[in-house]
Formats: structure tokens, C-alpha cells, sequence
């Protein structure tokens, strides 16, 4: 069955950085488009970054350009997210996804995992 487990999350003063992972299972990881999401204490669901099937093309959300980078490793079926210079406003619970539909980006999601919890405190 499809499977997605982020895990790399933890606390981290103001300014530091963090990697988060996620490992892809049940599916041909290659052949989607994924994403990172994330939810703040009290808040929605935020689009954080997404990323092509071959690596070609990212997005961010305003909120995070210059900070994050979004990357994927097809044969380890695992996507990234390095987070720098982070602020308190990152702290949230972030979410790795795919999306619904095969090679195309549709900001639709119908997998993720568990999420990971980002702590940005001093």
C-alpha cells in the first residue's frame, strides 16, 4: 500500500537549520510530483514546496523562498525538504504528500504521512 513516513524534525533556536525526509513506499515514487505541507498550531493546512518528477522545476511558497530548498532522490524513493534559517513562525507539524495524479502538478494531494514536528524556539 502506498506509504509515506517523514521523520527529521525536531527543536531548533531561531537561525538554525534542519533536513526533513520522507520515505516513499507502495508506489512509483519517480512518477510524482510531491510536495511539503505544513500546519501550524491553530492554523490550516500551508503548501510549503513542491517539486517535479525529474527534479527540473520547484516551488515555493512565499513564506519560505530563499530559506528552503525541495529535493528528491528517485532511487531511494525519498524527498527532502533543508530548511534554513528558520524562524519561530516555521514551528508546525510538516506533512510530506503526493500528488493525485500521475507527471501532472495539481496542488491535490491524496497521500501523506504522519508528519514530523518542526520546534523553532530559543
Amino acid at each position: 500500500q502506498v506509504q509515506v513516513v517523514e521523520s527529521g524534525g525536531g527543536l531548533v533556536q531561531p537561525g538554525g537549520s534542519l533536513r526533513l525526509s520522507c520515505a516513499a513506499s507502495g508506489f512509483t515514487f519517480s512518477s510524482y510530483w510531491m510536495y511539503w505541507v505544513r500546519q501550524a498550531p491553530g492554523k490550516g493546512l500551508e503548501w510549503v514546496s513542491a517539486i517535479n518528477t525529474g527534479s527540473t522545476t520547484t516551488n515555493y511558497a512565499a513564506s519560505v523562498k530563499g530559506r528552503f530548498t525541495i529535493s528528491r532522490d528517485n532511487a531511494k524513493n525519498t524527498l527532502y525538504l533543508q530548511m534554513t534559517s528558520l524562524k519561530p513562525e516555521d514551528t508546525a507539524l510538516y506533512y510530506c504528500a503526493r500528488d493525485k495524479a500521475r507527471w501532472r502538478l495539481t496542488y491535490a494531494y491524496d497521500y501523506w504521512g504522519q508528519g514530523t514536528q518542526v520546534t523553532v524556539s530559543s
